[in-house]
């Protein structure tokens, strides 16, 4: 993928995640997928683990968003590194 497709996701992911309807959607879904878990009875082997696999995901989808904005920043200082390099070269 290049930089700028990078960059792209990273800043919509940031986005995502400094939302505030999306953060209240999620932790209410998280936090009723883990209160469903905690609720179920432990015979209730699928629904634990239907329950295990809803949060789950949805863990995942925060620390997905959160890695493209980490690689994202990263993006940003090599090219800050390449400009800063590419600057005292011609100095």
């Amino acid at each position: 993928m290049q930089d700028e497709q990078l960059i792209a996701l990273g800043d919509d992911a940031e986005a995502l995640l400094k939302s505030e309807p999306l953060n209240r959607v999620v932790n209410t879904l998280a936090d009723t997928a883990f209160q469903n878990f905690c609720n179920s009875s432990p015979e209730d082997t699928a629904g634990r683990e239907r329950s295990y696999a809803h949060y789950r995901a949805l863990i995942d989808i925060l620390n997905t968003l959160r890695h493209q904005v980490a690689v994202r920043d990263e993006v940003n200082a090599k090219l800050d590194d390449q400009n800063t390099g590419n600057i005292n070269q011609e100095d």
